[in-house]
């Protein structure tokens, strides 16, 4: 699913909400997850996930088409850890 399958599904499924407004909540509610992490907070929606963000140390990587040595600079990742509600519902265990 992507970004406007899921405003189009919430808009549909709250016909008392335009469109536009839909629209607002979801990218408020995403700009707020990218802030959070940003500031290297941890995001947890219950029965979903949990966001957070994870250091990689510099290392020495390979090119895979000449196979050269390149330097790779330390950086922050996204991490997501399922929940156990998405978990079960994923195994068929509801």
């Amino acid at each position: 699913m992507i970004r406007s399958e899921l405003i189009q599904k919430i808009a549909d499924e709250n016909p008392h909400l335009t469109q536009r407004h839909v629209e607002r909540i979801v990218h408020t509610v995403f700009d707020e997850i990218i802030e959070a992490l940003s500031r290297g907070d941890r995001v947890e929606l219950r029965g979903f996930g949990a966001f957070s963000v994870k250091a990689r140390d510099a290392r020495v990587g390979r090119n895979p088409r000449t196979g050269e040595a390149v330097e790779v600079e330390d950086k922050f990742v996204p991490f997501f850890k399922t929940g156990k509600l998405l978990r079960e519902r994923l195994n068929g265990r509801s």
